[in-house]
């Protein structure tokens, strides 16, 4: 719709309270004004965008107009507008609420569902069997939902340690007269196989069952009496382990005590603490919340950010945060060809949120997510209302809204935006796990690249992403033979890495997941890599053209907003980036590269290094900033600039 069609439409449009939607129809583009009698015979409309007016004439009107190329994209792909008059301007908020979350309007800020976060089961059986799913059983009592896989890994094994629940299929349960492995290495109290009676187990189960209720101490005490015996006894192995487990289990009620206090002290039944945190074009919001003086539920909720980052609604929008990376790296790989790790590096970043972009999310998803659930009596905020409608519906169903800047309450806070932020990373692993079909989410990816000119200075990078975040300290390069054969020199880099992990030379853990950039020749010549090397971890490839992720039996073609591409996506380039720098610290010798620069001597080299660290920083740095060091004019700033 154009400005003329939007204007036409909105005088039809009644001057009451309500809500309005902008519908696309199949293949329309750019429709004139009677789109509405062709939409009539078009079943697949599209609702793209969902707006609350206390004027539903008025706000559809200022769409004629748009304040911006995006929206007015967005109107142009409309090729009518809905609406629905509401008796107050509250149900026009909770009906707008209900429509976003019905139709997820591609320019919404909208929530979805947390089905995707992991739960832990105990099933419905004379014997329950423990484990962690997203889809639990019927009659099953299910504790989270958790936000990290992983974590909550350790956290069953020490369940299982301590209180031996089984956790072997039902096939294989009612099939064994004997105990099982997981008897013998001490996970399971041998249920099987007659080790254990009925009421005993129950027992047992009952225990666990007080322990993801919230009560650490039911495991955390028994642990630390076997963590504290083992340092005793100097077995300092098994103590490590202990303390390891242990961490896990009191982190996973670690926010308790601190919620339970907040809501005695100020005498509320319910108490919800949300933590708001946005990366790219997704949000997360994290929820706390104690009934009662008691912490029962904490959960994090994925919102989609719209396409538009300029208000359509409010005069404020959500958009890509903007940031900055640099960072150096000096280290030289060692002359006879061996591995050497990437040194000191110094990573900067600064993620440029706005407050008012946060505020946003939070009051897209507190009317969406109270629309159909009952209010607490109180509201801990990591920031402030930017909706004034919400913050009056609030008021009048008397719940108390603060944002704490100080004090215990401010604790709350934060721990929920740590856990928002968290979410980020977790749910990406998480992500691909369940897409690869992996056993776990893949904590820990290691990306591998090759980078040389024709088949000189040949090097190889390996880098490490630990949680969704690069852990640069466990980055490595190799120097490779002289060989202009891509798929040779990534066989000899991945049996390079191999070697090192079986023979015990590597002092990193191993990954859970190794990512190739390239395509299936690249894949398979590291698949054979570590055939030959029987170094068994799973290995996938992702590829700059297509962006599609192989695997030795299939291409995977995700959306582009996929978490767990976006997750390759960062390893894959940081691979390609690490290799790129190593083979230019190689190719570029002083004496050829500025030397050889008319109006360049040695001492002006050496100033022009010490100025900007590396050949790589000279390379990067702008005319005015060439001309600001002595002895360099403009000609001769101009050649470096154009040279290098």
């Amino acid at each position: 719709m154009e400005g003329a069609d939007v204007r036409e439409r909105a005088a039809e449009l009644p001057r009451e309270p309500g809500v309005y939607q902008f519908v696309e129809s199949p293949g329309a583009t750019d429709v004139g004004s009677d789109a509405d009698d062709a939409r009539s015979n078009a079943p697949d409309d599209t609702v793209i965008y969902v707006g609350k007016a206390v004027d539903i004439r008025d706000r559809a009107r200022s769409y004629a107009d748009p304040r911006s190329d995006r929206i007015a994209r967005m109107t142009r792909r409309a090729s009518a507008i809905d609406f629905a008059v509401t008796d107050t301007e509250t149900q026009a908020l909770l009906l707008e609420a209900n429509l976003i979350k019905r139709h997820q309007p591609r320019y919404n800020v909208r929530l979805k569902d947390d089905k995707s976060y992991p739960l832990v089961q105990l099933t419905d059986h004379e014997f329950p069997r423990i484990e962690i799913t997203r889809d639990p059983d019927a009659g099953a009592t299910v504790f989270g939902p958790f936000t990290s896989k992983s974590h909550l890994e350790q956290v069953v094994h020490a369940v299982r340690t301590v209180y031996g629940i089984r956790q072997c299929p039902d096939g294989r349960f009612y099939s064994r007269d004997r105990p099982c492995l997981d008897y013998q290495i001490g996970l399971c109290s041998g249920s099987c196989g007659g080790k254990i009676g009925e009421a005993e187990y129950a027992e047992d189960v009952a225990r666990v069952r007080k322990f993801f209720e919230g009560e650490t101490g039911v495991l955390a005490d028994p642990l630390r009496s076997e963590m504290e015996a083992a340092a005793a006894d100097a077995d300092f192995e098994r103590a490590a382990n202990c303390r390891d487990r242990l961490r896990a289990v009191e982190a996973l009620h670690g926010a308790g005590g601190a919620a339970i206090d907040a809501a005695e002290e100020e005498g509320a039944r319910t108490v919800d603490v949300l933590g708001a945190s946005l990366e790219g074009d997704r949000a997360t919001v994290a929820r706390l919340h104690a009934e009662d003086g008691k912490l029962v539920d904490r959960d994090q909720h994925t919102l989609s950010i719209p396409e538009i980052d300029d208000a359509i609604d409010a005069g404020t929008g959500i958009g890509a945060d903007a940031g900055t990376d640099t960072d150096t790296d000096t280290n030289e790989t060692d002359t006879d060809g061996t591995d050497a790790p990437a040194g000191s590096v110094a990573d900067g970043g600064e993620s440029l949120v706005a407050g008012d972009r946060l505020a946003r999310v939070l009051g897209a998803f507190v009317k969406q997510y109270y629309a159909d659930r009952a209010l607490p009596d109180r509201l801990l905020l990591s920031e402030r209302l930017d909706d004034p409608d919400v913050t009056a519906w609030l008021e009048s169903e008397g719940v108390e809204v603060s944002v704490p800047g100080a004090g215990r309450e401010a604790t709350l806070v934060d721990l929920a935006l740590k856990n928002a932020r968290r979410a980020h990373d977790t749910d990406e692993a998480g992500a691909l796990g369940d897409a690869l079909s992996l056993s776990s989410a893949p904590t820990r990816i290691e990306g591998f690249d090759v980078s040389h000119g024709q088949g000189t200075d040949v090097v190889g990078s390996n880098v490490v992403f630990v949680d969704g975040s690069p852990r640069k300290s466990d980055y490595r390069r190799k120097k490779l033979a002289e060989e202009n054969d891509d798929y040779a020199n990534m066989r000899d880099l991945l049996r390079w890495r191999a070697a090192r992990a079986i023979e015990g030379r590597d002092d990193r853990p191993d990954p859970d997941l190794l990512l190739i950039d390239g395509g299936r020749g690249q894949l398979d010549a590291a698949r054979d890599a570590l055939d030959e090397m029987d170094w068994e971890i799973p290995v996938v490839a992702l590829a700059k053209d297509e962006e599609i992720v192989l695997t030795p039996d299939r291409a995977y073609d995700w959306p582009d907003d996929a978490p767990q591409l976006h997750l390759c996506q960062r390893v894959r380039d940081e691979a390609h980036r690490f290799a790129v720098r190593y083979h230019r610290t190689l190719r570029d010798d002083v004496s050829t590269v500025l030397e050889e620069v008319p109006g360049v001597g040695p001492e002006l080299g050496t100033r022009l290094l010490r100025r900007f660290g590396s050949v790589d920083g000279v390379r990067g740095a702008s005319i005015a900033e060439l001309r600001g060091i002595t002895g360099v004019g403009e000609r001769t700033a101009e050649t470096l600039h154009s040279r290098l």
